[in-house]
């Protein structure tokens, strides 16, 4: 007898997240996600993650209500009901807070992953294996550093993290060595655009010189002009400095001529973000290593078309990451597992998080590689006592949408988070 799905529960969740700085500004005090339930008639439980915000908590619960009584095997209509609800609105261009195409995908990849983790759970398989088998037995995830402020600016009641601040390269080193020790990370990303391009190049340097066999990225998230990426080109290009470069100008036609000039892959979370930016990155050469994300591209499957569309195409894949919790990252191991072409290790905000939504604590990152939790589904269950506490959270904290520029001015009142910033 098919089960059907008799209940969907949406509940926004916040955390604690440290002051790490990037173009845009620098993260508030709390991260906001939402946690998504669905339960079958028989009592079986999906989870899944998305962003917190309260234009995706709107798209969520407006989609819910009509897949009551689905089949969790009906992807296709999974995918109906979700364009059914989610209207045309222009995309404003924020992964965290979609309209339009970017939040039906975005909408679409928060219910998938429950219905894959439904699936999992019934033919009691893994969802890698539904998904078509392992080609790894763990996914390689990278450090992945931040320019940092010692502290929030206010909230007295607020703890410490304790990273301390990292503004200089010799701070970076000492992160960066940090991440290591704890995780086992082999190689290193670093978040910038936040300081002189100069600066940041030093940094990455001082890193190269402390960790000589570990790649490099940077990514300056579209901070820097076409002009300043070619000036700074021949420092970049110093032998042995970068396995590839991310997102160093704002739009892909700006990415298209720095590739005229790269000495090294260019690599996107920014610019090709939706199947339909693909032509037109490839007529350019515009990208040769996409970010995926199933949390925007659409979800799981939609990962896998990507990754095959990149091995047709002669793509470099790898995964980006929002500050998140262990059931998005789970999501991600499964994926990740089935990808041949997951050429580069996958970004993750874990380290950097404290709490978590899953029973037993945070899945452990070793070696720098993390196999999926064992058992059917996702292999992941929710904390009860932690999601009450987090969602308290939520409520107390009074943040509904991220503000990075907003939280930076409490620090620097003039600050001005338009691109290029260099």
């Amino acid at each position: 007898m098919r089960e059907r799905i008799a209940d969907i529960r949406i509940t926004p969740i916040a955390f604690r997240d440290p002051p790490l700085l990037n173009v845009a500004g620098v993260h508030q005090p709390w991260a906001l996600r939402s946690i998504i339930e669905i339960e079958t008639e028989s009592g079986r439980i999906g989870l899944g993650e998305s962003y917190g915000e309260a234009d995706t908590l709107t798209n969520l619960r407006r989609i819910a209500p009509s897949l009551i009584g689905m089949d969790p095997f009906h992807l296709n209509a999974l995918t109906q009901a979700v364009y059914r609800c989610v209207g045309d609105e222009p995309d404003i261009g924020k992964a965290f807070a979609p309209k339009g195409d970017k939040a039906r995908a975005s909408a679409l990849g928060a219910f998938e992953v429950p219905f894959w983790d439904l699936q999992g759970q019934i033919t009691g398989r893994p969802v890698h294996d539904l998904l078509g088998g392992a080609v790894r037995s763990h996914v390689a995830y990278s450090a992945y550093l931040f320019y940092k402020f010692a502290k929030h600016h206010s909230d007295p009641g607020y703890p410490s993290d304790n990273w301390g601040e990292t503004i200089t390269p010799e701070q970076l080193v000492e992160q960066a060595r940090r991440m290591v020790d704890e995780f086992g990370f082999g190689s290193i990303k670093l978040k910038a655009g936040v300081f002189e391009p100069e600066l940041e190049v030093e940094g990455l340097r001082a890193l190269r010189a402390a960790f000589p066999k570990h790649p490099l990225r940077i990514d300056p998230n579209g901070g820097w002009s076409v002009e300043t990426t070619r000036r700074l080109m021949p420092a970049l290009s110093e032998p042995g400095l970068l396995e590839y470069l991310e997102d160093p100008v704002s739009t892909l036609e700006e990415m298209g001529e720095v590739a005229k000039f790269a000495s090294m892959p260019l690599a996107t979370n920014m610019v090709t973000i939706a199947f339909g930016h693909l032509p037109r990155t490839i007529a350019l050469n515009a990208v040769q290593v996409i970010l995926s994300d199933h949390h925007y591209w659409g979800g799981l499957c939609a990962t896998q078309q990507l990754a095959a569309i990149g091995r047709v195409f002669g793509l470099g894949i790898s995964m980006h990451s929002n500050s998140h919790m262990g059931i998005s990252l789970a999501a991600m191991t499964h994926v990740g597992m089935t990808l041949p072409n997951l050429s580069y290790a996958s970004d993750t905000h874990y380290p950097w998080q404290e709490d978590e939504v899953i029973e037993g604590g945070k899945l452990v990152i070793r070696d720098g590689q993390l196999a999926p939790p064992p058992g059917p589904g996702l292999g992941v269950k929710l904390d009860r006592a932690a999601l009450a506490r987090l969602h308290q959270n939520y409520v107390s904290c009074g943040i509904t949408h991220r503000d990075d520029a907003s939280e930076m001015r409490k620090h620097r009142p003039d600050f001005n988070p338009a691109r290029p910033r260099f």
